[in-house]
């Protein structure tokens, strides 16, 4: 991946396997690696119920063409998120397609100006 990665994990300890499926999930904002300058992630384990089981959060903070772009599952009503791949799947499907929706409105405003 040519744009900066960083990745956090809150309330878990580090996993190579986890931190090797972010990357795969993140070559897909490569194709706007001329906007992005900065992709940060964040697994979190914020809820410890033992009888329900560990509900995990994925975030994403994506620096877009001088903006910034959140994305921040609640996954507390969700138990497919007891899964950290799924969550995973989830938030970035979701950032994938806001970065799609913010990178559309910025090249259409330039073609725009550019008139």
């Amino acid at each position: 991946m040519s744009v900066p990665l960083r990745i956090t994990f809150r309330n878990l300890s580090h996993s190579d396997a986890i931190e090797a499926r972010i990357r795969e999930k993140a070559q897909k904002l490569d194709r706007y690696k001329e906007l992005v300058t900065d992709v940060h992630v964040v697994v979190d384990s914020p809820h410890n119920h033992h009888h329900k089981g560990r509900i995990y959060t994925v975030s994403l903070e994506v620096h877009v063409a001088g903006h910034e772009v959140h994305i921040n599952r609640d996954s507390g009503k969700n138990h497919g998120h007891e899964d950290v791949y799924v969550a995973m799947r989830d938030a970035f499907e979701a950032g994938v397609r806001q970065v799609d929706e913010h990178v559309t409105k910025h090249r259409a405003q330039e073609r725009a100006r550019a008139i």
